[in-house]
């Protein structure tokens, strides 16, 4: 069998099964950071070029009606660009209190070893203890390449619109 997915297993075994809920929504954030990616890069250009030249064919853009066409292409405009960046948003902010719950789990567990072993085995102890950490430490560290990938989508999503505002001008 292939040597990382055997790593892999026996890190989400020591881990709880806790592990595998984290990593089950780590998985659909990066699902949905490489949908907003595939949009800014490929289908928002296109979009905002046909919106573009829908403004460009406007003989008149300096009446109350022209800039309210205006504001509802921003405003299309914005909402296509910041769709599900709030539910990543959320899913990011999910990861720690998962690795948290992981640790409270992993601590029964000990709890559970000491009270009926006592404190004398340090081994059965150890299995409790790694289970206690290690989804803490992988729902920091999810959340926090969460966070910066999520900054960077939300900044260039705010690029994105701004420059598209800056290629709608209000007069002829």
């Amino acid at each position: 069998m292939n040597p990382w997915w055997d790593w892999i297993a026996q890190f989400m075994a020591r881990g709880g099964p806790l592990l595998w809920v984290l990593a089950a929504v780590v998985l659909m954030i990066w699902v949905l950071m490489m949908e907003r990616v595939l949009f800014l890069a490929r289908r928002f250009p296109a979009q905002s070029a046909r919106w573009q030249a829908q403004w460009q064919a406007r003989t008149e853009r300096t009446s109350w009606y022209a800039e309210a066409c205006r504001e509802g292409i921003l405003g299309r405009a914005e909402r296509a660009l910041n769709a599900n960046l709030n539910f990543i948003k959320a899913l990011v902010a999910i990861c720690p209190m998962l690795g948290l719950l992981g640790t409270v789990t992993g601590m029964i567990s000990v709890f559970d070893v000491m009270a009926a072993q006592g404190t004398g085995n340090p081994k059965l102890m150890s299995a409790g203890i790694a289970m206690a950490t290690l989804p803490t430490m992988a729902g920091m560290v999810a959340a926090l390449a969460g966070l910066f990938v999520h900054a960077r989508l939300q900044k260039y999503s705010q690029r994105a619109l701004h420059g598209l505002a800056n290629a709608l001008p209000r007069e002829n």
